[in-house]
């Protein structure tokens, strides 16, 4: 999971590192567009018998609470601006 969300986790880190409210939401933005990208993923990964139905389900469960979570601070940040 960890290596699959890198693309997520480093635009939360470049976003975060402009200083600039702003601009993190932007990346935020980009990050969960990421995040989003991965999800689709995984039906490929199910059409292609990559691994177990469970694991795959396991991925989507989580790289949806990703998806919500940073959804949720951008809205917060946004509010701000």
């Amino acid at each position: 999971m960890a290596k699959t969300l890198l693309s997520t986790m480093n635009n939360i880190a470049e976003g975060f590192g402009r200083g600039i409210r702003k601009e993190f939401a932007r990346f935020l933005d980009i990050s969960q567009s990421s995040a989003r990208e991965v999800k689709s993923m995984t039906y490929v990964f199910e059409d292609l018998e990559y691994t177990t139905l469970d694991k795959i389900e396991e991925l989507r469960d989580k790289t949806n609470a990703v998806i919500g979570l940073t959804v949720g601070f951008i809205r917060h940040l946004k509010k701000g601006l």
